[in-house]
């Protein structure tokens, strides 16, 4: 991505949406928002669309948009902040960090849209639905909390068909053609670029269940 001409004034121009310090948020997030009746986290949520698109269809969820790319956040902030969105905040974090910044059971849901596919064996544990990730994302999630995964990439998605159940999460509303009767939910720009050119998605969700007892949490 470019990089955007007076990013740092952009930023600052959001007001308090994007956290500096979200560290300090930790267990303390929906003070935010008091009247939140759940408390989600988006892993690379890019330029927003989806990230804007859910906060303005569900407004009595709070949402914590997490971008590595200050380039495209601004542009997330930015859309939030143009529609006066009250229920959405973004922060810089790392996923392989997340109880750095939230406390054990404070996440209702987990979004994790088109990462990074990681190709090889070898970079196997980079990916976000590995079981090292999705261990992490229990040590966070509330009691029956889930992960939605969407992905254009079909040999990721079914690799990661075998590791939910694998850390303990039950797969509901498995699709591999997502928009196959026409547009369906709400969309990242990503996926509308990959609709529009006939590419399948895949979605599905995991909910958290018991750990298997041959998995030990990291």
């Amino acid at each position: 991505m470019r990089k955007k001409p007076n990013l740092i004034p952009r930023l600052e121009a959001c007001g308090g949406l994007v956290i500096a310090d979200p560290k300090s948020f930790r267990g303390r997030w929906r003070e935010l928002m008091p009247t939140a009746g759940e408390l989600r986290v988006e892993l690379g949520c890019g330029k927003g669309r989806f990230t804007v698109g859910t906060a303005q269809a569900e407004p009595e969820a709070l949402i914590i948009a997490v971008e590595r790319i200050p380039d495209a956040m601004v542009i997330a902030a930015e859309r939030a902040r143009d529609l006066d969105l009250k229920n959405v905040f973004f922060i810089d974090a790392d996923a392989a960090d997340l109880e750095a910044y939230f406390a054990s059971g404070e996440v209702d849901r987990i979004y994790v849209n088109f990462c990074d596919p990681w190709p090889g064996a070898r970079y196997a544990k980079r990916r976000l639905t590995h079981p090292g990730f999705l261990l992490r994302y229990r040590k966070v999630l509330s009691s029956g909390g889930e992960v939605h995964f969407k992905t254009d990439n079909h040999d990721l998605f079914e690799w990661s068909l075998f590791q939910f159940p694998k850390a303990g999460f039950r797969l509901s509303e498995v699709t591999r053609n997502l928009h196959e009767n026409g547009p369906r939910g709400i969309m990242t720009d990503y996926e509308e670029k990959f609709y529009r050119l006939g590419t399948p998605i895949n979605r599905c969700v995991g909910t958290m269940e018991e750990l298997p007892s041959s998995e030990n949490p990291l």
